[in-house]
């Protein structure tokens, strides 16, 4: 049985992937990493590809399934995510399914049925799904008798790991898929993960010798920055909701401030709706189809809001409160400019976001005796490291995101506020070598402590732990009262960021000295930071309108938007299952008047051509028409 998935498709020439992949999907070449996958994935090997948000991931599982025959299982974590795939799948004429918690049991076993049959190629369910016993152990191998199954797919694959930003125990259990049917190929893909969930991944999941594909992390239509949050952070929200005509996210931690928020806006104009666990599931729906729909604008929502959301033209994404994790910040920023075009992703940060986040990290117990969970509690204190160590630096933001992942990245990005502003640079020397002198005392007795505690030592603190750990009697002890503590954190994220002084990644965050730190204390190594004073203010909004395309006929361009809308009506699917706002733009530039110019169109495919040209070349001609005259 195991010769029926091997090489079950010739590696097929370049000119006949890229033709393929202008039939079926409508784009004229792959991205970046694309192909790569694509044709390890026709040689019958495991994958692990990591791949940022809009890099075109989907794509690298659907177009094999498409080339080939048989049957690819497809494990997404949530229902949106299943039915946003199969519509876009259903419109480029490729047949593809879903079985979730949303359908009937006739209609699910309906869909098993086809599914065995042949009738599909695409097959998603959820992971609780594939492991429940009887589609384990009836369906499951009748589909992989006949049609075949010729790959399963572990999509949001970080889902696996503990360390990675939304775990999922379930998916621990997917490895027991492989140990039953260890000749179908495993294909784990995700948006964000670090060496140690990759590592994860490949572990848990029992991967064989994958083909590890890992695209750049950088997205550079996106802008990043940090606001300060004050009084006027609720104004500056509601001018950026109201000079941008796309559509935005805004995150938030907890319930009542997404429900506080979405009714400010309402009540101020603007088309907003709440999204967080504690509405109904018809509510969450209706809320979410109204967003992707063009319905409402901007979606206020907690985190539970957003993994697998296609929506290509959202312009800005809006963390009001601190997130998490960096990972899941890179993840929920990262649906900004799915499209390609410009889009920004603004942080707002205070001090109270750090007691909320530490106070939360203290709720992780366990419900049965009371106990803290120590492990979680440490990797949740880690991951709140490197979120603060983004907040609060005055480097390049998108270098420290990069490294995060172990990308390197040489500023400047020009595409964050660290960058396009103009501060002025402080000599911190003194400052730099009385922080690192306290870890040398500290590592003199033979203890490491992090970053908190070395700051309270500096600023002569007299907790009891500091008094009783005999550290007040240090030489160091107070030297830096003249400092807040604020801007001694700022001051070692910098240290750490430019690897002047090693900090674990254990979950314990200790300091360690290096070569680099020895040169600053003897003095052959001076240190300069930015000062946060001087940086300009930045909370205009900045210029997404035109985006990648540049200028174009505005007055076209709305009333193809408007044709896409009525279309969209017509066939029950999103707006920009039709066609994505790019994909209009070039119309709008290039004006196609005939179905041989129209199919040229980057984004228009075999199925899509036949289906929707003549309504855009007759509002083309009209618009032409009604210009002549």
């Amino acid at each position: 049985m195991a010769a029926s998935y091997e090489r079950n498709v010739a590696r097929s020439p370049r000119a006949d992937l890229t033709a393929a992949l202008k039939r079926h999907f409508g784009f004229d070449a792959f991205r970046p990493g694309q192909e790569a996958i694509v044709s390890d994935i026709l040689d019958g090997r495991d994958v692990l590809a990591i791949m940022p948000t809009g890099g075109g991931k989907s794509l690298c599982f659907q177009l094999p399934a498409v080339l080939r025959g048989g049957l690819t299982i497809v494990v997404s974590p949530l229902i949106a995510l299943m039915q946003d795939q199969v519509r876009l799948l259903e419109e480029q004429g490729i047949e593809a399914t879903y079985i979730n918690s949303s359908l009937h049991p006739r209609e699910i076993a309906a869909r098993i049925a086809a599914a065995c049959s042949g009738q599909y190629k695409l097959l998603y369910l959820a992971p609780e799904r594939l492991l429940q016993g009887d589609f384990l152990r009836s369906a499951l191998p009748m589909m992989a008798e006949t049609p075949g199954i010729r790959a399963i797919v572990i999509d949001e694959a970080h889902c696996v790991s503990e360390w990675g930003h939304d775990f999922r125990p379930e998916y621990r259990q997917l490895a027991d898929v492989r140990r039953r049917h260890p000749s179908i190929p495993l294909l784990a893909f995700t948006a964000t993960a670090t060496a140690r969930v990759r590592q994860d991944i490949m572990r848990q999941l029992a991967l064989r010798d994958p083909a590890v594909h890992i695209a750049s992390f950088n997205r550079p239509n996106l802008f990043y920055s940090v606001r300060p949050k004050t009084k006027r952070t609720y104004q500056e929200l509601l001018a950026r909701c109201k000079a941008s005509s796309g559509s935005g996210i805004v995150y938030c931690l907890s319930r009542k401030r997404v429900d506080e928020l979405a009714q400010s806006l309402r009540t101020d104009g603007v088309a907003a709706l709440p999204y967080h666990a504690g509405l109904t599931s018809d509510e969450r729906r209706d809320n979410q189809e109204a967003f992707i729909n063009d319905d409402a604008r901007v979606i206020v929502a907690t985190i539970a809001f957003g993994m697998g959301i296609n929506k290509p033209d959202v312009r800005w994404v809006v963390h009001y409160d601190l997130p998490r994790t960096l990972e899941s910040y890179y993840q929920e920023s990262g649906r900004a400019g799915r499209d390609g075009d410009e889009a920004e992703c603004v942080l707002y940060f205070g001090a109270g976001d750090i007691r909320t986040a530490e106070f939360l990290i203290q709720q992780k117990i366990d419900p049965a005796t009371q106990e803290p969970l120590e492990d979680e509690q440490r990797i949740a204190r880690q991951q709140l490291r490197d979120v603060l160590s983004y907040a609060e630096t005055t480097e390049c933001r998108r270098a420290v995101q990069l490294a995060y992942f172990g990308e390197t990245f040489t500023p400047p990005c020009n595409a964050c506020d660290n960058c396009t502003t103009v501060r002025r640079t402080e000599d911190r020397t003194i400052e730099a070598q009385q922080f690192l002198s306290c870890i040398a005392r500290l590592a003199q007795r033979g203890e490491r402590f992090g970053v908190s505690y070395v700051i309270d030592i500096l600023r002569g603190s007299q907790s009891q732990r500091v008094i009783d750990n005999g550290h007040a009697s240090l030489s160091v002890y107070g030297i830096g009262k003249h400092w807040r503590a604020v801007e001694w954190r700022a001051l070692a994220r910098t240290l750490i960021h430019r690897g002047d002084v090693r900090q674990s990644e254990d979950g314990y965050g200790v300091l360690s000295l290096n070569e680099k730190s020895w040169e600053i204390l003897r003095g052959t190594r001076g240190v300069e930071v930015t000062s946060t004073s001087e940086r300009q203010d930045r909370g205009e909004l900045r210029s997404t309108q035109e985006g990648a395309a540049g200028p174009i006929d505005r007055e076209l361009f709305d009333a193809l938007r408007a044709v896409r809308k009525r279309l969209a009506v017509e066939h029950g699917v999103p707006p920009y299952v039709i066609f994505h706002d790019a994909t209009l733009k070039q119309i709008a530039e290039r004006k196609p008047t005939t179905h041989e110019a129209f199919s040229t169109i980057s984004g228009v495919g075999a199925t899509k051509l036949a289906r929707y040209a003549d309504a855009f070349i007759d509002a083309i001609r009209k618009a032409r028409d009604g210009a002549a005259s």
